[in-house]
């Protein structure tokens, strides 16, 4: 009997490691399953909306062909009085959108720089995410250098007439940042209907909006060249061109918070108008030279108020869509010497397939 009572003794103490092992595994495996489900419902959240005002997306899968078109101008301003308006022509980009859910992917080419090897063409990325709750805008922009002068002023009495639309390849400008914001009555407005087409407003609403944006600009100008062009079209030697706008470089960093207020109205059954505009307070920094002296830079610091506006059109059945956006960025820089006001956006057209049923939406056709 000793003997058999060691035996067991013995088996219980070799079998409690891997007891307690097994119950770790299990708490283990309960946390893991709380978290994911605190993630899934979390996620979820982002995604919840009053089924009354709008309607969710039926179907998993979108195919989207999209003709795009970039608005650019550069305004620059010296403090007494001299300015240049620079901006190229509007380019016209095309290319196929493919859908999965909430993801949206795709390609978009210039039409007239087909086959154009330069490596100094424009470069653009873009990438907007849209869900009930939040809102992020991502842009990268490299414009090449094929603008025309639109607009200046010099001295009085100096004929500009003749600068009109003038090419000038002497700028080049790069913009990097992104935008980040909240939408407040997220559960009855949805911005993804009016900008991604992945619901439907069914009732008007609107919503105010609060977010935070960060923005690195550079502007690299030939001023050389710039006074040489302005001289050889008005006829007029040895112009007086303001120091302020003959710098080589300058770079501009831009942080805001910014506060809007967006509308969805749906004026007949299936179309949409979204109106929305947010204003931003934003904290400056920006630094640049003058002429080819680097030591002669110029540095200032200051508040100034940017604007964000977006503008849809959209008809949308669930099955097909079509519509056109526009997204619009203001940037302002203001001193007594210098300022420079920026306006870049762009403007689309496109027309839409959803395919792939939804099961629950499956299930619910199948039983009606």
């Amino acid at each position: 009997m000793p003997t058999l009572w060691r035996v067991v003794m013995m088996m219980c103490f070799c079998l409690a490691p891997a007891i307690a092992m097994a119950k770790t595994a299990d708490t283990t495996r309960v946390e893991t399953s709380s978290a994911i489900g605190s993630i899934r419902k979390t996620v979820r959240g982002f995604s919840a909306i009053d089924t009354a005002y709008i309607e969710p997306q039926h179907y998993n899968y979108a195919l989207m062909v999209q003709t795009t078109y970039n608005l650019d101008m550069y305004w620059l301003r010296s403090g007494n009085g001299q300015e240049v308006m620079l901006s190229p022509d509007v380019a016209m980009r095309v290319g196929p959108y493919f859908g999965w859910r909430w993801l949206f992917l795709g390609y978009t080419f210039e039409l007239k720089n087909i086959g154009v090897k330069d490596n100094k063409l424009k470069k653009e990325f873009s990438l907007s995410l849209y869900s009930s709750q939040i809102g992020v805008d991502l842009f990268y922009r490299r414009t090449g250098n094929d603008y025309k002068i639109r607009k200046a002023h010099f001295d009085e009495g100096v004929d500009v007439s003749k600068l009109k639309d003038v090419d000038f390849d002497g700028l080049n400008v790069g913009i990097t940042g992104f935008n980040l914001y909240y939408i407040f009555n997220h559960n009855r407005f949805s911005y993804p209907a009016a900008f991604s087409q992945s619901t439907i407003q069914k009732v008007s609403c609107g919503s105010w909006l609060a977010g935070i944006g960060y923005t690195k600009q550079s502007l690299d100008l030939d001023h050389d060249k710039l006074k040489r062009v302005v001289e050889d079209n008005v006829g007029v030697e040895n112009l007086m061109i303001d120091s302020a706008l003959m710098f080589n470089s300058v770079k501009y960093y831009d942080l805001n918070a910014s506060v809007g207020y967006a509308y969805n109205w749906v004026f007949a059954k299936n179309w949409l108008f979204c109106s929305s505009l947010s204003a931003a307070l934003a904290y400056k920094k920006s630094t640049g030279n003058v002429g080819s002296d680097d030591e002669s830079g110029f540095t200032f610091k200051n508040f100034n108020i940017d604007g964000i506006g977006r503008f849809g059109l959209v008809y949308n059945n669930m099955r097909w869509y079509t519509g056109a956006s526009v997204i619009l960025h203001s940037y302002n820089y203001h001193k007594s010497r210098f300022s420079a006001n920026h306006i870049f956006g762009s403007l689309n057209v496109y027309l839409g397939m959803n395919f792939g049923v939804k099961d629950r939406y499956r299930k619910q056709k199948t039983k009606n």
